[in-house]
């Protein structure tokens, strides 16, 4: 059908709610809105639906819910009776209809005849993960758009381990979710006796997993009760448990208050990313008005940490992920070390995208660095695999996008972890006459300047997907000698598992296979290119080592200005 039939077929339709009915009404008029809805379906992926809120085919509404949770319903009606009996448990932050999505959820699959664990409270990503792997369920799901505008909406499906579905059972999923047409058809069962609460004693175990994990309980003793930390939720789904973990640790810690409510519309930021200092800002004034030592800020699904520290102007300055990830790698491997705790067969898993700073400093501490692609999934893959096989225990993973997980007890990103081992790391370092600012500066000096910088480039419309996988498509056939004043010494296809180096040779790449070219640049530097998975954004990561950030800057510069001169290229 055309987008003007579909969009007629929901107006029309009896079974379409009331205020359906008055939203695509009053986009009549508006052919570009229409075709927007209802040209296309809001795509099932490997990380689930992410959209818009709104009525229509490629919207985030209780009907293309309600379809993908019948998909997933077959699919686990599907499995043998034993997985089939295990239930699914959901969570949801504070996003607007997050509530509302969880309840359909839970009444399409007790209308299938699954169990249903769902919270009574919004509860972030890493408690759902958790919480699908203590209550023992066949899968799990999420209603959240992570850090995306207030506009948007998602739904994410986890496996039995606690990680995010696999590609594998995604693909199966999906056909299901293919097979019904009609969205306004599937119905739950409101108020069945199989949709039951989550048990109180989830919380509770999960805030003593990660107690164990404390890595400086003297230091924390010592210097927690003074130290003067400002934390802020932005509005989501961390307020609970990082104020209970902060506070179990004996950490003194100031809130935002203004930022602790549930709000919907995260009206005290423009963007509810703490990656971004700006989200940050409020937290900062507070911390200069009661002189604090940092701040802290989670996103809605509390899966992504943003921290900013003085330097040593005592300015506060917001820290990258990359920055936060190599300040917490050199941390517990060196208390690990100092503990006598690291295992010898020790390793850490990040995304290819994150900073190349982290092979030096695992390299220093002869621990095992692995990559994988950007998603957290393939860090709780290898989590999983290494269970099995005892090749090697993981310590730590983490991705650029401010993404951290020490502990098996989680399979996504845990912010909420994280914020346990900035703070006690605070402590840590003050305890021994040190800042974290300074930590970074000695960081830099023993192992060398990396500038970790990644931009944006925003798409929009329909085919916003389909024009940045064209893009990236059209560099695999650029042949590139430099970046700047970086030699390209290797180009690595990911979506053809190959790497070419400088000189025609190959080499197969064992990694899961993804749209993304990535620049082996001279001298340890890289530049990656890949669409957004979960937002209409190319996505250029620049990774630059030189001898000091002046140096760095202005490098980046100019591989930037190449960069950006390639793109128009392959556009034309």
């Amino acid at each position: 059908m055309s987008y003007t039939e579909n969009y007629e077929k929901w107006r029309i339709d009896g079974r379409l709610c009331e205020e359906g009915r008055a939203e695509l009404q009053k986009i009549a008029g508006d052919e570009k809105e229409k075709e927007y809805r209802f040209g296309g379906e809001l795509e099932f992926g490997t990380a689930g639906m992410r959209g818009i809120i709104g009525y229509g085919m490629n919207m985030m509404n209780i009907y293309t819910v309600m379809r993908a949770t019948q998909g997933l319903a077959e699919y686990i009606c599907a499995l043998p009776e034993e997985d089939r009996l295990r239930g699914v448990v959901i969570s949801y932050d504070t996003r607007r209809n997050s509530r509302l999505f969880a309840e359909k959820s839970a009444a399409v699959l007790a209308k299938n005849g699954i169990k249903v664990y769902l919270f009574g409270d919004v509860h972030p990503v890493p408690m759902l993960s958790y919480a699908v792997r203590y209550l023992n369920t066949i899968a799990g799901i999420m209603i959240t758009a992570s850090h995306n505008p207030k506009e948007y909406n998602g739904y994410k499906v986890y496996g039995e381990d606690g990680a995010q579905m696999s590609p594998e059972a995604t693909a199966e999923v999906v056909k299901h979710i293919a097979n019904i047409t009609d969205y306004l058809s599937v119905t739950g069962a409101e108020g069945s006796p199989l949709i039951v609460p989550v048990p109180d004693e989830v919380d509770e175990t999960y805030l003593d997993e990660l107690s164990r994990l404390t890595l400086s309980d003297a230091a924390v003793k010592k210097c927690g009760k003074d130290l003067k930390l400002v934390y802020t939720p932005v509005h989501g789904s961390g307020y609970v448990p990082v104020m209970r973990i902060l506070k179990k640790l004996g950490i003194n810690v100031t809130v935002v208050e203004e930022q602790t409510v549930q709000d919907t519309e995260f009206s005290t930021v423009a963007v509810p990313n703490p990656e971004f200092k700006e989200t940050l800002s409020m937290g900062i004034a507070l911390a200069n008005k009661i002189n604090a030592d940092v701040v802290f800020g989670t996103d809605p699904d509390s899966d992504r940490l943003g921290v900013a520290v003085k330097d040593d102007k005592g300015e506060f300055v917001a820290l990258s992920g990359n920055q936060v990830g190599i300040l917490l790698l050199d941390y517990i491997l060196t208390r690990l070390k100092e503990e006598n705790a690291l295992p010898k067969n020790a390793a850490v898993v990040k995304s290819f995208v994150t900073t190349g700073m982290a092979k030096a400093i695992c390299d220093d501490f002869g621990v095992a660095l692995f990559e994988t692609p950007v998603g957290f999934k393939f860090i709780g893959e290898k989590i999983k695999q290494w269970e099995k096989d005892g090749n090697h225990t993981y310590v730590f993973g983490f991705e650029e996008s401010c993404g951290y997980l020490r502990g098996t007890h989680a399979r996504d990103k845990d912010a909420v972890v994280a914020s346990m081992l900035c703070a006690e790391m605070v402590c840590y370092y003050t305890d021994i006459g040190k800042t974290v600012y300074g930590r970074l500066q000695e960081i830099y000096q023993k192992y060398g300047f990396v500038l970790d910088r990644n931009i944006s480039i925003q798409y929009s419309g329909l085919n916003a997907m389909k024009e940045m996988n064209a893009v990236v498509d059209a560099l695999k056939s650029v042949k590139i000698s430099a970046f700047g004043p970086f030699a390209v010494e290797a180009v690595r296809d990911y979506s053809s598992s190959v790497r070419r180096t400088a000189d025609g040779k190959e080499q197969t790449l064992d990694i899961p296979k993804c749209n993304c070219v990535y620049y082996e640049l001279a001298g340890g530097s890289f530049i990656c290119v890949r669409p957004s998975g979960t937002e209409p954004k190319l996505k250029i990561y620049y990774s630059v080592r030189a001898e000091n950030e002046a140096a760095a800057d202005r490098a980046l510069q100019e591989a930037k200005t190449d960069v950006t001169a390639l793109l128009e290229k392959v556009k034309q």
